[in-house]
């Protein structure tokens, strides 16, 4: 990765509730870009998510709106029912389209739109999942030139969401899950 990355876009599924809790807990309060998230709960009921993910960040956790412009510092949480995506003008949207992986919103069309958008100044993580939803998405960032992390397997509640993701995209570091948000704190600070 040349530039300095502009977000970071999560994936994650079966254990994801847990794993996100640890890594927002270790985000920088002063992280200088946003953290846009995919977390497949099975629930309509995102405020919930993004409630009791508060309590974990020092960052400000909210859902995801359409037409609204991604801000530093903050973290969106996907709304349940729609596929997340970025516009040309770096606005998201929300779509209705068909599921990918059997989910909406799918991680490998959030991860397939930021790539796009954000090129080479984006990273990608993929945590805890069960099942291959993100591992094509993150095979687009690493394509466009962005940086891919992966949880290590053998942290993961679920490990085949991680495990497809190193299969399909590879990844420039693979990390045991208390070890991602140091990592992306050193990488977005430098």
């Amino acid at each position: 990765m040349a530039e300095r990355p502009q977000a970071v876009v999560v994936g994650c599924s079966a254990g994801g509730v847990q794993a996100l809790g640890v890594l927002l807990g270790g985000i920088s309060p002063e992280l200088p870009l946003p953290l846009i998230i995919v977390c497949h709960t099975g629930s309509e009921d995102v405020e919930m998510l993004c409630d009791v993910l508060s309590m974990k960040s020092a960052l400000p956790v909210q859902e995801a709106s359409e037409r609204h412009a991604p801000a530093a510092g903050r973290v969106y949480i996907a709304p349940a029912g729609y596929h997340l995506l970025l516009e040309a003008d770096g606005c998201f949207a929300l779509s209705v389209d068909a599921r990918v992986c059997y989910s909406r919103p799918s991680i490998d069309v959030l991860f397939q739109a930021a790539a796009l958008h954000y090129r080479q100044r984006l990273v990608g993580v993929v945590l805890t999942g069960a099942n291959d939803d993100g591992a094509k998405g993150l095979k687009a960032i690493r394509d466009h030139g962005g940086l891919a992390l992966v949880q290590e397997p053998g942290t993961c509640v679920a490990s085949a969401m991680p495990e497809a993701a190193l299969r399909i995209a590879g990844a420039d570091a693979v990390l045991p899950l208390i070890d991602i948000a140091p990592f992306l704190n050193r990488l977005c600070h430098s």
